[in-house]
C-alpha cells in the first residue's frame, strides 16, 4: 500500500468521479483507476460502487476513508516536522532592540537559542521602538524588544516583559527631593532629561503632556538609562525613568511617582503572526528568559 494510492482513493471519494479526481491529482484517469484497482486487490474488497453515474463508496470504502485521511495527514505532519528542523539547521535571524537596552534576559535568550541552534546566524541591531515595530511588520526584522505606551503595537504578536509607571528621579539637593510625589505640571517646571522620541517612555511622557497642554523643556536626551541617571545626579535636569530603572540608581537619586500619569510604559517582545520555526523557537527562549 502506497501513500499515493490513499491520496487517489480520497480524491475519488470526495469528487465521486474518477475524471475529476484525476484532474485534481494531476494524472490520467486510467492511472487513477489502475491504482485504485491495485489498492482494492491489496485490501481484498471493492472500495467503490461503479455501477452508477457516480463513484460511490461501498461499506468497505466508507470504513477505509477516515483512516486514509488520517494516514495522509500524518504523512504531511512528518514532512512538516522534518522541514522545520531542517530550516533551523541553517538560516538567519535579525533581532532588534530599543536603543540603550540593557535588559540582560534578552541576551540570555539569544545565548540559549544560539546554543541550541548554532547554525542560525543572528544579527542584532538597535533602533527606536517605532521604527523597529515597522521593520518587524515589513519583515526586515524577525523579532524585536521594544518600548511602547499602554499597549503593544497593533498588528503584531507580543509578549509584555515590563509594564511600569513613569517616575521623576532627582538628587538629594534638588528642590523636589523633599516631595513624596509630583504632578506633571510640577515636573515640567524644571528641565528634563529623558529617552529620545520613538521610545516607550518618551511616548508616554509626550502624550501625557499633550493631553494637559503642557510643554516640557527636555533639555537633554539619552538612549541609555545610565546616562540619564548620571546627568540627573549631577543636577543638570530631572530624570524621567520607569520605576525599575529608577530603583537601580537609588543610591544617588530619589524616585518620585508622577501622580497624574497613569499610562504605563511597556517593554515587549514583538513578532509577526504565523512566524517561521526559528522565530517560534527564539520566542520560546525569550519567554523562558524573561519569566
Amino acid at each position: 500500500m502506497e501513500l499515493r494510492q490513499l491520496e487517489y482513493f480520497v480524491a475519488v471519494a470526495e469528487e465521486q468521479n474518477f475524471t475529476r479526481a484525476a484532474e485534481r491529482v494531476h494524472i490520467s484517469q486510467s492511472g487513477v483507476s489502475a491504482q485504485i484497482r491495485r489498492l482494492e486487490h491489496q485490501l481484498g474488497a471493492d472500495l467503490f460502487d461503479r455501477s452508477g453515474r457516480t463513484a460511490t463508496l461501498t461499506p468497505a470504502g466508507r470504513a477505509a476513508l477516515g483512516h486514509a485521511r488520517a494516514a495522509l495527514a500524518a504523512a504531511e505532519a512528518v514532512e512538516q516536522a522534518v522541514g522545520e528542523v531542517a530550516a533551523l539547521i541553517r538560516g538567519r535571524l535579525t533581532v532588534g532592540m530599543v536603543v540603550g537596552c540593557t535588559v540582560t534576559p534578552l541576551f540570555d535568550a539569544l545565548a540559549a537559542f544560539h546554543a541550541a541552534h548554532p547554525g542560525v546566524e543572528i544579527t542584532l541591531l538597535e533602533d527606536a521602538s517605532d521604527r523597529l515595530a515597522d521593520d518587524v511588520r515589513g519583515g526586515a526584522v524577525d523579532l524585536a524588544l521594544i518600548g511602547a505606551a499602554s499597549a503593544p503595537p497593533e498588528g503584531l504578536e507580543a509578549y509584555t516583559v515590563v509594564s511600569e509607571r513613569l517616575v521623576a528621579a532627582v538628587p538629594a539637593m534638588h528642590p523636589l527631593a523633599g516631595s513624596g510625589a509630583v504632578t506633571l505640571a510640577e515636573l515640567v517646571a524644571y528641565p528634563l532629561v529623558c529617552m529620545p522620541r520613538g521610545t516607550g517612555l518618551r511616548t508616554v511622557l509626550d502624550r501625557a503632556c499633550a493631553a494637559r497642554d503642557l510643554r516640557p523643556a527636555i533639555t537633554l536626551q539619552a538612549g541609555a538609562a545610565d546616562a540619564i541617571a548620571a546627568l540627573a545626579a549631577r543636577g543638570m535636569a530631572v530624570a524621567v525613568l520607569s520605576e525599575s530603572m529608577a530603583a537601580a540608581y537609588a543610591d544617588r537619586l530619589r524616585a518620585l511617582p508622577i501622580t497624574d500619569v497613569d499610562t504605563p510604559a511597556l517593554l515587549a517582545l514583538v513578532w509577526r503572526s504565523e512566524p517561521g520555526p526559528a522565530v517560534r523557537k527564539l520566542v520560546a527562549c525569550g519567554r523562558r528568559a524573561f519569566s
